[in-house]
């Protein structure tokens, strides 16, 4: 799929959101990754979370894309999503390089987070906290109500670190329909977060979104990195001082497959346009 032209979402074409127009979106090494901003996106999302429409938002770094080409059925469900948002600076990077995207900042998880439950707050819309541990999420809980005292957090839980049976799974949904929540938010990391959100696109309606170290980090139990190093493309080294057990070998091997089908992919496209080149 690799220097395929750019697409409009296939939700787009079969009207499952009635008039709302979704991002472009543009193949990055297989992945197809929308062109977008934190501003179009509350645009977008603050009115489907209030219409309660099932749009699913994900944030993609290069961790995404290197277990999206291990897995041809993880491809699949990312370009499902109705919004891949370039996470990592080298996701944002490779969209300005192979399709003069010209964004001039990333979509991070955690701060599209943060902007949605401030409109949230205006709004009235209500949240729905879903992934860490019980004390994670309890101290997320806790930290989002103390910035935004009038955020309506309609449910809040902590899932057990195996898969839901059918009547766990369709008890949760009742929750989240019951609760009337707008913006589901879900801190499962990649790709756990994505699978679960693909699989309930038709059963959850609400805005989900898929914002995994997001819950950590707002929570306090995990430093995020400084804005110095993210805004270089330096916050993985960042995580990897933190965790270097648990990050080391992502790291390294994603970050070494990244570098190396970029460089292939920006070769193909400059013998493609050289002078002179027949065929």
């Amino acid at each position: 799929m690799t220097g395929a032209a750019s697409q409009s979402h296939p939700a787009q074409a079969r009207g499952r959101h009635g008039p709302l127009r979704l991002p472009l979106r543009h193949d990055v090494l297989g992945v197809s990754v929308s062109e977008t901003s934190y501003e179009s996106l509350l645009e977008l999302l603050l009115p489907a979370a209030c219409g309660s429409l099932p749009l699913i938002v994900d944030h993609l770094s290069v961790h995404g894309l290197a277990e999206a080409a291990r897995d041809p059925g993880f491809a699949t469900v990312l370009n499902g999503l109705d919004v891949l948002a370039p996470d990592g600076q080298p996701v944002r990077w490779a969209l300005n390089r192979l399709w003069d995207a010209g964004l001039e900042e990333r979509v991070y998880g955690p701060e599209l987070m943060l902007r949605l439950c401030e409109g949230a707050a205006r709004r009235g819309v209500g949240v729905y906290l879903y992934g860490g541990r019980p004390e994670v999420a309890r101290r997320l809980r806790e930290r989002l109500l103390a910035r935004f005292p009038s955020l309506r957090i309609v449910g809040c839980e902590a899932p057990p670190f195996r898969a839901l049976s059918e009547p766990e799974d369709r008890a949760l949904v009742e929750r989240i329909e019951r609760s009337g929540a707008g913006l589901f938010f879900i801190g499962l990391g990649c790709p756990k977060q994505e699978r679960f959100a693909f699989a309930h696109r038709d059963r959850i309606r609400a805005v989900q979104l898929c914002v995994g170290a997001a819950f950590d980090f707002h929570a306090g139990v995990k430093p995020m990195a400084p804005r110095w190093m993210q805004d270089r493309g330096l916050e993985w080294l960042f995580r990897l001082g933190t965790e270097p057990r648990r990050l080391l070998r992502r790291y390294l091997v994603n970050n070494a497959w990244f570098a190396r089908r970029m460089t292939g992919e920006l070769i193909r496209r400059w013998a493609r346009r050289r002078p002179g080149r027949r065929g």
